[in-house]
């Protein structure tokens, strides 16, 4: 008898997925449309529209009766309402493309716009830190590029007066400044508040939208609180107007980026120095064990983990590492309790041999077990992390 292994899961095979990037990548381009409905649409969004006609007659759904239509059931009918032929792990089906509060694409939605080949969101993001990469190289300064993450961040809203002083404030970025400048965009009227001020959220600092009469943000960190904590408001006629992250960085960098900067906090709490973004982003963090281990670490705050698996790709090999870890936000795992079998579905198995996926809390308690484990060591084991 002949064994064989199983074939790999192939998300792409699934004409169900193939629609459903393609709706996502059109919510994505409607969102970013800076006028009143024009009724030319782009081909990219017509073409998404003209397939879910389809797919509904083939199901046997009253379809969409128009473009607009189609943007108003991403926020109204969850992903189980959709005629969408999915594989049953591949996607929470209580969720929605669009929030139904603010209107605008879920961090959901644009994981499979980025999931789809030639993503704007992926192309945009790649490309700004293939630019900062290529320039941080030339001028030998990894600290430049340490400096743009941490602005990333840490400061995804910037005034004008801020934006002037960035130079004078940290100094590694001048190199990069251009680039930063690309990062940013003015802050849309649809964020500005009844009172015409713009509000910040206290927990990530991305702007808030205005909710009756609270705030919602837009990311899931922080959207599972029914209104958002205000960190302050801003009169942008006082400050020489108002920027704010580009939406692929705000969900792909800023978010994860949070992540990151508190696992790095939480290991200071352990006696561990955590080397941020090494070798210009080869992964995220890098620590050094009493016994000189070498863990790297890549922080992913990923809401769906067939996306996530499937596009999992194998650590660099330098800076070199002796164990790596992928490692995921604790209420991504609280929000589904199959994330770690789904990932590992749909993860490549030399992926998964290489790496080890664990929550942000699990990751802590294992780095607790393995310093008691090692003689004489002075870091603090502090299980409660």
């Amino acid at each position: 008898m002949v064994i064989t292994s199983p074939p790999e899961p192939d998300l792409a095979a699934f004409t169900g997925v193939k629609l459903l990037r393609m709706v996502a990548t059109a919510l994505v381009d409607l969102s970013r449309r800076s006028r009143l409905p024009d009724p030319i649409y782009s081909d990219k969004v017509q073409k998404a529209y003209n397939h879910l006609v389809v797919q509904c007659l083939r199901h046997q759904v009253d379809p969409p009766p128009s473009v607009p239509d189609m943007a108003r059931w991403a926020a109204t009918r969850p992903l189980a309402e959709w005629p969408l032929d999915l594989p049953p792990d591949a996607e929470s089906l209580d969720e929605f493309l669009v929030d139904p509060v603010t209107k605008v694409p879920t961090q959901r939605c644009y994981e499979w716009e980025v999931a789809g080949p030639d993503a704007a969101a992926e192309l945009f993001e790649n490309e700004i830190i293939r630019q900062v990469f290529v320039q941080c190289e030339t001028a030998k300064s990894p600290q430049a590029y340490t400096a743009f993450r941490y602005l990333l961040v840490n400061r995804p809203v910037l005034t004008g007066l801020e934006m002037a002083s960035l130079i004078g404030e940290t100094p590694a970025l001048g190199i990069v400044l251009e680039t930063v400048k690309q990062c940013y965009e003015p802050a849309p009227a649809a964020f500005r508040g009844h009172d015409g001020l713009f509000a910040t959220c206290a927990r990530c600092k991305c702007l808030l939208k205005p909710l009756g009469a609270g705030w919602r943000c837009e990311l899931d960190r922080c959207r599972r609180e029914t209104y958002a904590a205000v960190e302050k408001h801003i009169d942008d006629r006082m400050t020489s107007g108002l920027l704010q992250l580009r939406a692929p960085l705000r969900l792909f960098i800023t978010g994860p980026g949070l992540a990151e900067v508190d696992l790095e906090e939480a290991l200071k709490k352990k006696g561990l120095v955590a080397e941020m973004w090494p070798g210009c982003d080869a992964y995220d963090l890098r620590i050094t064990l009493p016994n000189r281990q070498v863990w790297a670490i890549d922080v992913k705050d990923r809401a769906n983990p067939a996306l996530l698996g499937y596009g999992a790709t194998a650590f660099r090999r330098e800076p070199r590492y002796d164990t790596a870890f992928l490692v995921v936000p604790q209420y991504r795992f609280d929000d589904r309790e199959d994330y770690k079998r789904v990932f590992d579905h749909y993860c490549p198995p030399d992926v998964k041999r290489q790496v080890t996926l664990m929550s942000d809390n699990a990751f802590l308690r294992h780095l607790v077990r393995t310093l008691k484990r090692l003689p004489n060591s002075t870091s603090n084991g502090d299980a409660r992390a």
